[in-house]
């Protein structure tokens, strides 16, 4: 698992690769990853938007930009967390990501961004 703490919000990643969904033939490696979102701060914040920086090592790499997480914009209170899975293809079966949160403090509407920390995603036959 790998974690990061940003103005008092703790996002933690965990990744899985999905062999029965994935086709090395055609270079198609299908990856999960579940996010949890930690509010450790004093406010209640609400996530906005999402950018994500996408890596493939043999491949190009993208940029993803959206709306909310998995169709949605959670509002948290303090001590609440928000957890949610989503998936990412990759060509060469190996690679990483990372990203950001704009999250906005609901008591004044003052924006920030969140670190999602940068993890790695790596078919398991590749290890050895």
């Amino acid at each position: 698992m790998t974690t990061a703490t940003t103005n008092g919000i703790k996002i933690s990643v965990e990744t899985e690769y999905q062999q029965e969904y994935s086709s090395p033939a055609q270079m198609h490696f299908v990856f999960t990853y579940r996010i949890t979102i930690e509010n450790q701060s004093e406010n209640t914040i609400q996530l906005l938007r999402r950018h994500w920086d996408i890596s493939d090592v043999t491949h190009s790499n993208r940029q993803v930009d959206g709306e909310g997480v998995v169709g949605k914009q959670p509002i948290l209170e303090p001590g609440q967390n928000h957890q949610y899975v989503s998936g990412c293809n990759l060509k060469s079966g190996m690679g990483k990501m990372k990203g950001r949160y704009l999250m906005e403090r609901v008591i004044d509407g003052h924006q920030f961004d969140v670190a999602i920390p940068e993890f790695t995603m790596v078919v398991p036959f590749k290890l050895n």
